[in-house]
């Protein structure tokens, strides 16, 4: 399992990590209409549909979590789309600071202000789930999704340092 999981990171790596870059010229990128749901009206790309090898990653990352909370069935129904949709929230929000992060055209102090009002979104959007993961689980697995969410990353950038130093 350990080779697949490196393996998987390698390739996510290699066929994302350099072509993250976003259109150019967008200006200011969007507002919240409420503070849990994205504006749709700019033309961003569909995080798991275009960038190759995501899907891979969040299926391992999805069978981590499921393996770690232990579902039951009734649990898993009311879960997985739920987490879908937080997954997807926070991706979009991220591709946006990406894109702000890209966009050379605006002023240093402005893509800092920017910056700081995506890591807003993004602790709204999670504080907002939180309370949502609440209401389908009960708190201690909402406490091991948490925890398994940040062990899963750090497996990946362990894996993914091991691949970078090299052979001696």
């Amino acid at each position: 399992m350990k080779s697949v999981l490196k393996y998987l990171c390698f390739t996510l790596l290699i066929s994302t990590g350099y072509n993250a870059r976003a259109q150019r010229g967008m200006g200011m990128p969007f507002r919240y209409n409420s503070p849990y749901s994205v504006d749709r009206r700019f033309n961003r790309p569909q995080i798991a549909e275009s960038r190759p090898g995501i899907k891979k990653l969040n299926a391992i990352r999805n069978n981590y979590i499921n393996k770690r909370l232990n579902l039951t069935p009734e649990e898993a129904d009311r879960f997985w789309p739920l987490y879908n949709q937080y997954q997807n929230e926070l991706a979009s929000i991220q591709a946006l600071r990406r894109q702000n992060n890209a966009n050379m055209q605006q002023s240093s102090i402005d893509r800092v202000n920017q910056d700081m009002y995506y890591d807003q979104q993004l602790v709204a959007v999670r504080s907002h789930y939180k309370d949502l993961f609440l209401k389908v689980l009960p708190a201690d697995k909402v406490v091991s999704l948490y925890q398994s969410e940040r062990e899963f990353r750090g497996e990946l950038f362990k894996q993914l340092q091991e691949r970078g130093q090299p052979d001696n």
